[in-house]
């Protein structure tokens, strides 16, 4: 039975929310900013910044912003692990017993993000739920629910290993998976048990064998993890396309990671008739923005989902902090959050470009300490992303996963960046393609092109072919529960330490 039509107005009216948000931003978040002080005035920071003053203040705001300093994740650790103890009333308000292992793809060590009741409802599934109504609005033709979701997540896998059992920690997508809708429940598949399976080795297979024969008309995850599903699904049916096997297939919901690099691996894989990829801006933190347009790839900045952004214009040498009131389109930003997680004046690492004000719509520009600047080139990761897909546009081929790192100067050789890739389909000539790379880093970014200019500072780009399960390998040995569908490989390092020991697991070194 489709059940599409049903769902359909609830959604709409769910969606057209957004529709006053291009006049009314500011005071929106100013509303979500009192909302957020006024339940947390009682907790242990409340009372330390004083929240309950900062209220009756008219310039809500200003005195937010004069009385609470941006912090990040290592300013809260310690607060965070007596809350992981049971403590209540630390950063949020009562117990909080779901948290969100990160890893922090620009840091040391695993961050355990608090998932609370409030975020929980009032950010994760409801920007869920926004992606959904959007979508639908997007697509009149939807036959969603017709069938069932395919939702790629993780485990409770965790280094963590808190005293009180009834305290949960792993990937985000865990503890939405284990707290969702019952009715929800009813349009997804596997079942929670597989789901929830912490080892890959047998999730796959289960993955697989849940999924082959099912009537699958959404799919949704990081990209380069479920093409991995995709491809054992389409061997086990014995087709070419994955849209022989899910005939109804018509949406893929993905995040985490560009898709630029995989779009069209997607696309040849997929029905283009009625394949739709709707790109979604979630984390451990928050879901922040969705693909409101199909033809547009800026995502709507989701703004009553009880997350205040600040923003500070990375171009900016004062890295003065403004609210959405006074961002400007076409400039880059860091994100901070002030969220129900009781995350305040947060450093997100990643930042986005704003690509119109009125709404605000953004699209991921890459995190903070994901970048390669050791020649002076500042190649930031939207970069990369875009280089890559155009490269392999061109070269006929896709990638799996890649990160890229310096190659730094000797007294005999230039410095260079080296790329480690595992390839899906590889090029006829890996130099053809190092060739495309650099030519669309040099359109792109104006610093590498002025450090490439005539190879007097910057050789060009190296390129080394991986085996195939390189990365996945890499991920298990960092650390426990590394290997899992919501995990990301660091695209760009401005050291080498993470490509000396990819490279060291292979048999190479650094050349």
């Amino acid at each position: 039975m489709n059940y599409t039509p049903i769902a359909r107005l609830p959604f709409l009216i769910q969606a057209r929310r957004s529709d006053r948000w291009s006049g009314e931003s500011h005071l929106i978040q100013g509303k979500v900013l009192r909302s957020l002080l006024r339940r947390a005035a009682g907790t242990e920071t409340g009372r330390r910044y004083g929240f309950a003053d900062i209220l009756e203040n008219s310039n809500t705001y200003e005195e937010f912003t004069d009385r609470i300093p941006a912090t990040d994740y290592e300013a809260i650790r310690e607060d965070v692990m007596r809350m992981t103890e049971g403590e209540p009333d630390v950063l949020w308000p009562g117990v909080c017993r779901n948290y969100a292992q990160s890893s922090g793809t620009s840091g040391g060590r695993s961050k355990y993000i608090p998932v609370t009741r409030d975020s929980l409802h009032r950010c994760h599934y409801k920007g869920a739920s926004d992606c959904v109504a959007h979508y639908l609005r997007a697509n009149p033709k939807s036959r969603i629910f017709s069938g069932k979701a395919l939702v790629l997540g993780g485990s409770f896998s965790s280094e963590l290993k808190p005293s009180d059992p009834r305290v949960r920690v792993g990937d985000l997508s865990a503890t939405l998976i284990s707290r969702i809708n019952p009715l929800a429940d009813r349009f997804r598949v596997p079942d929670m048990r597989t789901a929830l399976m912490p080892d890959w080795q047998d999730k796959l297979p289960a993955l697989v064998k849940a999924s082959m024969h099912a009537d699958i008309t959404n799919i949704s995850g990081v990209p380069s993890w479920f093409l991995t599903v995709i491809k054992e699904v389409m061997h086990a049916r014995g087709v070419s396309r994955i849209s022989d096997a899910w005939p109804n297939l018509e949406v893929f919901f993905h995040g985490g990671i560009s898709f630029e690099p995989y779009r069209a691996i997607y696309s040849s894989l997929t029905d283009p008739a009625k394949m739709h990829f709707v790109e979604t801006y979630n984390a451990s933190e928050g879901f922040f923005a969705v693909q409101n347009d199909l033809s547009d790839p800026a995502m709507l900045l989701l703004i009553d989902n009880d997350i205040f952004y600040e923003f500070i214009d990375i171009s900016d040498p004062s890295q003065t902090i403004v609210s959405i009131r006074d961002v400007r389109a076409g400039h880059v930003y860091e994100l901070l959050i002030t969220s129900s997680n009781g995350l305040w004046r947060y450093h997100l690492g990643d930042t986005v470009r704003v690509e119109s004000t009125s709404p605000v719509k953004i699209r991921v520009a890459g995190r903070t300490k994901t970048f390669i600047n050791a020649f002076g080139e500042e190649l930031m990761e939207e970069n990369a992303e875009r280089a890559i897909a155009a490269a392999c546009l061109e070269n006929g081929c896709s990638i799996r996963n890649y990160t890229a790192s310096p190659v730094f100067a000797t007294g005999n050789t230039k410095g260079r960046h080296q790329w480690l890739v595992e390839w899906l389909h590889a090029p006829s000539d890996t130099g053809a393609f190092a060739a495309a790379l650099d030519r669309e880093l040099r359109q792109l970014n104006s610093d590498y092109d002025a450090k490439r200019s005539h190879t007097i500072f910057l050789d060009p780009p190296e390129i080394i072919s991986l085996p195939a399960g390189t990365f996945d390998r890499w991920l298990r040995s960092v650390g426990t529960g590394k290997l899992g569908g919501q995990r990301k490989i660091p695209r760009l390092s401005n050291t080498r330490e993470i490509s000396d020991a990819i490279l060291a697991m292979t048999g190479n070194r650094y050349r």
